[in-house]
């Protein structure tokens, strides 16, 4: 693991009350980090048959709701030991044995009712002066690789009162772990609520899940429960807020910046139903839209298509930045913007920004970007104004996890750690896929391979 620290930029209490900073218990059974991403010819196969282990779990299972229905540390302890020993010893078809639906269904429908309460862009750090050891960890995309996100928590340290975190979506797809990765940030939401923020990915949708793993994950995992676990986990997924500043200083989003959108009234009626929204922005000019607009976008809407206004969810979630100037329709992917650097310039003075982090990108879509940096470190500084800096952060080394040797990629995985006075300044720590990985298991009945077909961020 190394860390960079870049000192060129200019410069709520929890209801669960836990000591100032908590010590992660040492996971002895993990595996370790190392600094080769060489692979076996068994670890590249992701379908390799392999018969459950007869090691004991570290824990009694199934796992359990708290009987006070309140969450502690040591309950998600459990859930990680737990869901770390079944990903390595049983075979998807067992995992209600780990997690019953009674369980799974009183978690995500206590942190559904907990984001859906949360703004669009969430505000942290602003309401009250931070301790001055308050630190906040930013992480990018994770697409299901629970053992790194293991790792990258031991590594930063956990949630705490003065640790906050925030993740930049896409939790899951082309990893075969994704529910076991959202249901572990849902449990420390619910522990944690004003110290963890999930932010919401364009894979956190129908559209993305459907094509490229999490739906036949779930329903390889559950079963005939399968399609009500996943119409769940889609409803939970409406709730994720869109964005974030940290600070007054920083704005975190999965894709990136978004257009404005014209809403005038008609003359023929001052009521809603009459207003006319302008559906074709590139006809009248595209302009970058406001923190208020943002604000007051629908982000219920999972799935294309974008338009009206769901195009500002649609912008934040699929956009991506440019060395060229201006904003333009992005046809590369056929959804959102590209910006360029005078964008970022222009969107960091308006609204008094020294920082943009974003995530979205992996290193297939950079190998396809030229002019751009490649993300073999796990991050890009794609921008550099006088204003400030746009990070693109990507938190899933040795991408795609499971994927045939010609498309994989040894990228190293990173997240940011921002610090008082000002968290301004990000100090950025790269690290190393989990060697040796875990494989899935397959049999007559499931072959549970999600990565077959996956080009798009």
């Amino acid at each position: 693991m190394s860390s960079k620290h870049f000192p060129d930029l200019d410069s709520s209490a929890s209801p669960n009350p836990i000591p100032t900073d908590v010590t992660p218990a040492p996971f002895d059974h993990l595996p370790s980090t190392t600094t080769s991403s060489t692979l076996s010819e068994s670890d590249e196969n992701p379908c390799t048959s392999s018969s459950p282990s007869s090691t004991p779990p570290p824990i009694h299972l199934p796992l359990s709701w708290p009987p006070d229905a309140t969450l502690s540390l040591q309950w998600i302890h459990h859930l990680i030991a737990a869901f770390d020993w079944s990903s390595k010893n049983l075979p998807p078809s067992h995992f209600p044995s780990v997690l019953p639906v009674s369980v799974f269904d009183t978690l995500i429908l206590t942190a559904s009712k907990i984001l859906h309460k949360e703004p669009n862009c969430l505000k942290i750090l602003q309401d009250s002066p931070p301790s001055s050891d308050s630190t906040v960890v930013v992480v990018g995309d994770i697409h299901g690789q629970f053992h790194d996100l293991l790792f990258l928590l031991q590594d930063a340290g956990f949630p705490s009162e003065n640790r906050f975190f925030v993740f930049n979506g896409d939790y899951v797809d082309r990893g075969a772990w994704g529910l076991e990765t959202f249901l572990l940030l849902l449990a420390w939401k619910v522990f944690m609520p004003h110290r963890v923020f999930l932010l919401r990915g364009n894979h956190e949708s129908k559209y993305c899940t459907s094509v490229y793993g999490f739906e036949k994950e779930v329903l390889a995992k559950y079963g005939d429960r399968g399609k009500h676990v996943y119409r769940k986990c889609l409803g939970c997924f409406e709730g994720l807020p869109l964005a974030s500043i940290i600070a007054g200083c920083v704005y975190t989003a999965h894709g990136g910046l978004f257009r404005s959108i014209s809403v005038p009234s008609s003359k023929r009626s001052k009521g809603k139903k009459n207003r006319r929204i302008i559906l074709n922005p590139e006809a009248n000019g595209l302009s970058l839209g406001s923190l208020e607009e943002l604000s007051k976008a629908r982000r219920s809407v999972l799935d294309p298509p974008w338009e009206g206004l769901n195009l500002i969810p649609g912008d934040v979630l699929w956009s991506d930045p440019s060395m060229n100037p201006g904003l333009s329709p992005n046809r590369e992917r056929g959804i959102g913007l590209l910006w360029g650097p005078d964008c970022t310039e222009e969107f960091l003075k308006k609204f008094d920004l020294k920082l943009i982090i974003r995530s979205h990108e992996g290193p297939d879509a950079r190998e396809k970007r030229p002019g751009l940096a490649g993300m073999d470190q796990g991050y890009t500084i794609d921008h550099v104004v006088d204003s400030g800096k746009l990070i693109t952060l990507f938190s899933a080394p040795d991408y795609p996890q499971f994927q045939a040797t010609e498309e994989r990629y040894k990228n190293k995985g990173a997240y940011i750690v921002l610090e008082p006075p000002n968290f301004d300044v990000p100090i950025i720590h790269s690290f190393e896929a989990i060697t040796p990985r875990p494989k899935p298991f397959a049999s007559a009945s499931h072959v549970f391979c999600p990565l077959k077909v996956c080009r798009c961020q």
